[in-house]
């Protein structure tokens, strides 16, 4: 699924929020920083987040 811009942050920053809060990584990385970390899961297709998005006559896609 392609992301926007918006989703792409916000889905990043509650990884990054999550990684730091000390849930457990998904991708073996070297890096320390939160955000460095879940950008690297992110790239790699590894982030337990969904988007559900909503159209004008009301249907959701998932």
């Amino acid at each position: 699924m392609k992301y926007t811009r918006y989703e792409r942050a916000r889905i990043v920053g509650a990884r990054a929020l999550q990684i730091s809060m000390g849930a457990p990584v998904l991708v073996k990385t070297a890096k320390i920083d939160p955000l460095d970390i879940a950008l690297e899961e992110f790239d790699a297709d590894r982030v337990p987040i969904t988007v559900k998005r909503q159209f004008g006559d009301r249907s959701e896609v998932l």
